[in-house]
């Protein structure tokens, strides 16, 4: 029951840290409350492995480690190290109600999962943390779409991709480490072409406003 409590603390802590990125306004501290995101996620995957004697588990958070915790947040620094200078522009809504938005979020989440009933989650009292998978990946979602930052929209993706590997080791714990590999590999890669994407066109207009590329020139 002490495993479970740690699953369940250290998912509510993905939830705060994923609020943290959305609403930090420097590039670096962005970068760097991902990486501790992705490190409360290795850290739970560990514990899950544990609660339900998943030695797969154990394989995927090394894997995590090297990639949602070095590689991924190291692509995205050296990629927009120089917008560091300045505060990250074209947010449209303030912190508070981001932080209204996550917590209606939550409780809509709760609300959803409390409704579905699964053996794995119900025997091992890991509700709390399934909620926090859909939430998290829903949170991810938000970000996309209400923030006019296109390099916040990347930070969406990555929340996004960590709430969908919470929500695949709480119900596919026992799904062989290439299945873990393979999906990292895409979102690692995908990464790196949203990165490339969003240089070139900052090169080309100077600006990660959105708003600022909806018409077209030439």
């Amino acid at each position: 029951m002490q495993n479970v409590s740690i699953i369940n603390f250290l998912s509510g802590l993905l939830v705060i840290t994923s609020l943290m990125v959305v609403i930090s306004k420097k590039t670096a501290t962005s970068v760097l409350l991902y990486a501790a995101q992705s490190f409360v996620l290795v850290l739970v995957f560990l514990a899950i492995g544990k609660v339900l004697v998943s030695p797969e588990l154990y394989t995927w958070g090394v894997t995590a480690l090297i990639t949602k915790v070095i590689l991924v947040p190291y692509i995205i620094y050296r990629s927009f190290d120089k917008f560091d200078s300045s505060p990250i522009e074209g947010t449209i809504i303030q912190p508070k109600l981001v932080v209204a938005i996550t917590a209606v979020i939550v409780v809509l989440s709760y609300f959803v999962v409390n409704n579905i009933h699964l053996n794995v989650i119900e025997e091992n009292h890991l509700k709390p943390a399934l909620t926090v998978s859909l939430g998290h990946f829903m949170i991810g979602l938000t970000c996309i779409i209400t923030q006019r930052n296109i390099l916040k929209q990347v930070f969406g993706y990555c929340i996004m991709e960590n709430g969908a590997h919470l929500t695949l080791a709480l119900l596919a714990n026992k799904a062989p480490h290439l299945v873990e590999i393979g999906i990292t590999t895409d979102a690692v890669f995908a990464v790196i072409i949203m990165t490339y994407v969003v240089r070139r066109i900052y090169e080309s207009v100077h600006t990660l406003d959105a708003n600022d590329l909806t018409t077209l020139k030439g």
